[in-house]
Parts: C-alpha cells; sequence; structure tokens
C-alpha cells in the first residue's frame, strides 16, 4: 500500500469513525489555536507597542477569517442537509454581529483597567492574549452550558431574556467610572492573600522569584481583572446570542471568531474611545432588543435577517451620530 493510499485510509478511518460534526470541532480548535499560535509566536513574539495602523491592519485580517469561516459553515451544515447551509450561515453572522457590538463596551473596560495598573503599552498585547485565552475557555463552559439548560429547560429562554433586559436598563442609567479602585477586586484582594505583589513591572513577567519567594506582578493583576470583567461581559453577551440560535457550534465559532479579534479592535480604537459618545445608546438598545426577542420567542418568530439588520442599524447610527457629534464640537 502506498502512503497517498495510506492517508486516504486514515482520512477514511476518521470519517467513518466519528460523527462529521467531531471532526469540524475539533478542526475549529485546531484552528483557534494555530492563530493563537502565529500571533503570539510569530507576529508578536517580541514585546512592541501596537501601532493604530497595525492594528487596523490585524482588526481587517480578523475580521476577513471570520467572514471565510462563514463559507465553511455554509459546507458543514449543506452536507447534513441542502436547506441548512445559508440559513446556519446567517445565523452564525448575526451571532457574530451581536457579539462583536457587546465586546466594544469591554474595550473601554480594557482601557481602564490599563490606565489603572499603569501597565506599559508594549505589554498591553500579552496581557490581552492570555486575557483572550481565558475567555475562549470560560465562554465555552458557559456556552455547553447554557445550551443544555435550556434546552432542558425552555422557560430560561424568558429568564435571560429578563436579565438582559435589566442590564440594558443598568448601563443606559449607570454613569461610567474611571476612577474605580480595582485593587478592590475580589480576584485581587484573593491574588494578594497568597502572594506578595512586586511594587513595579519586571518586563513582560507575569511572577518573578524575589529572595527565594514567588511575587507576582501588576502585570498578573491587570490580567486577573480583565478575566473577571470578562465573565461579567458573558453573562450577558452569551444569552445575547441564545436569541439567535441554540446550536452550539454557531454559537461557539461565532463567539471565539469575534472575541480573537477584540485585541486588535482595542488598539485600534483605544486612542479613539472617548468620541464614540452615542455607542452607549446602541448597545442598550441591543442588550433590551435581544432581551424582548427572548422572552417573546414562542409567541412571535423575528427572522434572524431582520435581527442582523436591525443590530447592525442601530451600531451604524451611533457611530454616525457620535462623529457628527464630534464636529459640532471642534466647531
Amino acid at each position: 500500500m502506498s502512503i497517498n493510499q495510506m492517508s486516504c485510509s486514515t482520512v477514511l478511518f476518521f470519517i467513518c469513525y466519528f460523527k462529521p460534526m467531531t471532526i469540524f470541532w475539533v478542526a475549529f480548535l485546531l484552528l483557534v489555536i494555530g492563530m493563537l499560535a502565529l500571533d503570539l509566536g510569530v507576529f508578536h513574539k517580541e514585546d512592541k507597542i501596537i501601532s493604530v495602523k497595525e492594528a487596523f491592519l490585524w482588526t481587517g485580517i480578523w475580521i476577513s477569517v471570520s467572514l471565510i469561516f462563514s463559507i465553511g459553515i455554509f459546507f458543514i451544515y449543506h452536507y447534513q442537509d441542502a436547506a441548512l447551509g445559508a440559513e446556519k450561515v446567517l445565523e452564525y453572522l448575526t451571532a457574530y454581529v451581536v457579539e462583536k457590538s457587546l465586546s466594544l463596551d469591554n474595550i473601554f473596560v480594557m482601557a481602564a483597567i490599563f490606565s489603572f495598573f499603569k501597565v506599559p503599552k508594549k505589554y498591553q498585547h500579552r496581557v490581552l492574549f492570555w486575557g483572550i485565552l481565558g475567555a475562549i475557555v470560560l465562554r465555552g463552559i458557559f456556552i455547553f452550558a447554557g445550551t443544555a439548560l435550556i434546552v432542558k429547560f425552555s422557560w430560561l429562554m424568558y429568564v435571560f431574556g429578563v436579565l438582559l433586559i435589566v442590564s440594558a436598563i443598568k448601563m443606559g442609567i449607570s454613569k461610567e467610572d474611571h476612577d474605580e479602585d480595582l485593587s478592590k477586586n475580589f480576584a485581587v484582594k484573593i491574588a494578594k492573600k497568597f502572594y506578595r505583589v512586586t511594587p513595579t513591572f519586571h518586563g513582560h513577567a507575569f511572577t518573578v522569584i524575589i529572595d527565594g519567594v514567588r511575587h507576582i506582578t501588576p502585570l498578573l493583576l491587570a490580567l486577573i481583572v480583565i478575566e473577571t470583567s470578562d465573565v461579567m461581559f458573558a453573562v450577558d453577551s452569551i444569552p445575547a446570542v441564545f436569541s439567535v440560535t441554540l446550536d452550539p457550534f454557531i454559537v461557539f465559532t461565532s463567539n471565539i471568531m469575534a472575541i480573537l479579534g477584540l485585541r486588535s479592535l482595542y488598539f485600534a480604537l483605544s486612542a479613539m474611545l472617548g468620541k464614540f459618545v452615542y455607542l452607549k445608546y446602541a448597545l442598550v438598545f441591543i442588550l433590551a432588543f435581544v432581551g424582548v426577542k427572548m422572552i417573546i420567542v414562542h409567541y412571535v418568530h423575528i427572522p434572524t435577517l431582520l435581527s442582523l439588520s436591525v443590530i447592525l442599524l442601530s451600531i451604524t447610527i451611533s457611530i454616525l451620530a457620535s462623529f457628527l457629534k464630534g464636529k459640532e464640537i471642534e466647531q
């Protein structure tokens, strides 16, 4: 038997032995691992300040990869049912836009965290890399647990819908506090109970050994706060995606693809965060919209394409209104 024949036999064995979706899950996880390895191990191997130009370039690359992946989504589901391909692509794109939109609020929090801990710009990418890695694991757990619970207890859709509406109201009436004392974060307090904290940074190290004793650096504290804040954001964003679909593969892939590009989006927009004065109201509207959609899901069907259009329109209007407001102030 030739090497080519052996290779074909191996592929056929895996296709026959494992369910097709299992293969797609493994392939996606390998794709994510490969992209992360290239990101930190090749393109950002050395600590450096990410320029706005480079950040926009990487943002374009991550969005392009996400859109290209939607083609894979089409063939994955078209292979199972010819009518499913286009429907699942629309679900994936809508879920991706929902997660991407809500993650914009996360950028404001990241900027506040880096400012509080005075993290040098050249180390921020490394912190966000490990933060995203942790977010992937945590969101995977949330998605599988949430999907399983909703499938078993359908009334949870109403609970999640109410929670999203409450989150929208809280976001709408809350005042932005960029001077919050993050040293009082419960996770930071726990870390300080077990380890001493160095007063200064030690390069990009999260921990160092001083006089034979393991210390943690302010860089690790910043990472801890970013991870805990992402948990809070996931409580809103994941139920919001459930309003689009309960397919765990679509929910997980759209969620991960959206947050993979969050780092470059942060560096692209961090310098102009103050200009998006009306973005908050768009996010409030999106949370309220998907919350209502989840509450009426068993009574009124809102087409996925309509949901996608409403979300894109609200973000577009908020950005245009923000720029117009900025021009008025300049004049």
